[in-house]
């Protein structure tokens, strides 16, 4: 058998086992193309150990002064090479051995994470997520309630809520058509506000809010049904919740998650001073259509509605205190997507006597409690749009 071609003349003195209670044999080893090649086994040709197999026990460096090395293929056996020059040598044919490779080695999982972290970066960051959401949709149920009923105390505040049996009968109808059309399972409850100003406001647990002026200038039910499926896609997506633990904080909606009601005492007036961004306002006017799809009520009515909003716009010089307008993108954009948006055969969200006493919910009122621990900001000399001096 022809040996291996050295890459040098020299050859080393090494020790070499075949395995434990082996023993142990002195040996000549080289290094050769093909790897480390030991000489000298009672006559036998040259055992090749290639250099991609190898394993030692203490990495190599400029400062090793000897080498232990295993080999993959060959479990037990041991060679240990006791000489500075073939440690160093060796480096250049195994780098795998080397300390330098080592450190890269534990580094890798260090690289590999960083380079996850930046993958899950880049695509929270492209799909949009919402930690300040994430957390939203942690609240327990029974928080979101809290929350809802803090809310619509402190916007209603000083004002009676509109409770007609009729009226309300007619409503509580409307609601859960469009909840039952939403297909999520949640149920909205519904309020009537006896205020002149043209007005709806979603807030958390699926509690939405409605003005009288809102339903006395819209002129058929399915107008009405728009607003309120509107709202209910901001419901359906949590903005309410999710605008709060933005304001109050992560810490604190994190206090709220765990069973605890810190930060409440004004969480009814923070919502009322948000506004939803375009993105928000996308998604609740989709869910709106969806909505009214489900419940064969035509989409003209939410058409019909942005184009008083416009008129009001136009004649107020802005949107002003009305929060359904407090939106992005502006009226156009939003009247356009509802133009363009599918016609199918509907019938009237309310038949005329419901829609009769829906508009006379506010012939019966009773009183709102006060919230002391959350007064309303304090009224300007100047009326709101919608509203008359009183």
């Amino acid at each position: 058998m022809v040996s291996p071609s050295p890459l040098d003349d020299r050859s080393y003195v090494a020790r070499f086992s075949r395995g434990p209670g082996s023993g142990s044999h002195d040996v000549r080893v080289r290094l050769t193309e093909r790897g480390v090649a030991i000489e000298g086994l009672d006559g036998e040709a040259p055992l090749i150990w290639p250099y991609g197999a190898l394993a030692i026990g203490e990495p190599l460096s400029a400062q090793s002064i000897d080498a232990l090395l295993s080999y993959s293929y060959q479990p037990g056996a041991a060679l240990f090479v006791p000489d500075k020059t073939f440690a160093r040598a060796l480096m250049e044919h195994a780098p795998q051995l080397t300390e330098r490779a080592r450190r890269m080695r534990s580094a890798r999982p260090w690289f590999w994470a960083a380079g996850g972290a930046g993958l899950v970066v880049a695509g929270i960051w492209l799909s949009g997520f919402s930690p300040a959401n994430a957390l939203a949709r942690m609240l327990p149920d029974k928080a979101r309630a809290m929350l809802g009923d803090q809310v619509v105390a402190s916007m209603t505040n000083g004002r009676a809520t509109c409770v007609a049996p009729a009226g309300t009968a007619a409503l509580d109808a409307l609601t859960a058509k469009l909840s039952a059309a939403a297909g999520t399972g949640q149920r909205f409850k519904v309020v009537v506000a006896d205020w002149d100003v043209l007005n709806a406001f979603a807030t958390p647990g699926e509690r939405i809010v409605l003005t009288r002026g809102l339903i006395e200038k819209a002129q058929s039910p399915d107008e009405v049904a728009g607003v309120l499926a509107h709202e209910m896609g901001h419901g359906i997506e949590l903005h309410p919740e999710t605008g709060i633990v933005r304001g109050i904080g992560l810490a604190a909606a994190t206090e709220i998650v765990l069973g605890g009601a810190g930060g409440l005492a004004n969480i009814g007036l923070l919502l009322t001073q948000m506004s939803y961004s375009r993105e928000a306002e996308r998604e609740a006017d989709g869910h709106a259509l969806s909505i009214l799809k489900g419940a064969q009520v035509s989409p003209e009515g939410l058409l019909a509605f942005f184009d008083r909003v416009t008129d009001v716009e136009e004649r107020e010089g802005g949107a002003g205190g009305i929060s359904v307008l407090r939106s992005h993108p502006q009226t156009e954009e939003r009247r356009a997507v509802v133009a363009a948006a599918e016609r199918y055969a509907a019938t009237p969200a309310l038949d005329a006597a419901d829609w009769k006493a829906l508009q006379s919910i506010c012939t019966v009122t009773e009183g709102a409690e006060t919230v002391p621990s959350a007064p309303p900001p304090p009224r300007s000399s100047k009326p709101l749009p919608g509203e008359t001096d009183t």
